[in-house]
């Protein structure tokens, strides 16, 4: 019971669900390399978006602002998409 409960939570067997993720890993590592992006460039400009909203004070609420909307614009969309298709295979 507690397995089935287990393979509902990751949406498919352990090995079919590590398969997927090791498969778009690859995947968006060779786009991301591609577009000459690395784990250290991330790490950095996250790292340099916090000292910038420190540096500027309440201005830097603005950019976070505008950053959460645009993200928000991609993400709920996506999330409420894959939601209705979760839905209707039910």
């Amino acid at each position: 019971m507690s397995d089935d409960k287990f393979n509902r939570f990751l949406g498919d067997s352990p090995a079919r669900v590590l398969f997927r993720l090791i498969f778009l890993s690859l995947i968006v590592g060779i786009i991301l390399a591609a577009l000459d992006f690395s784990p250290l460039t991330l790490i950095y400009s996250v790292q340099e978006f916090f000292v910038r909203i420190w540096n500027m004070g309440f201005s830097a609420i603005e950019r976070f602002g505008s950053y959460f909307l645009l993200g928000a614009m991609v993400v709920v969309p996506l999330w409420f998409i894959s939601r209705l298709m979760n839905w209707r295979g039910r």
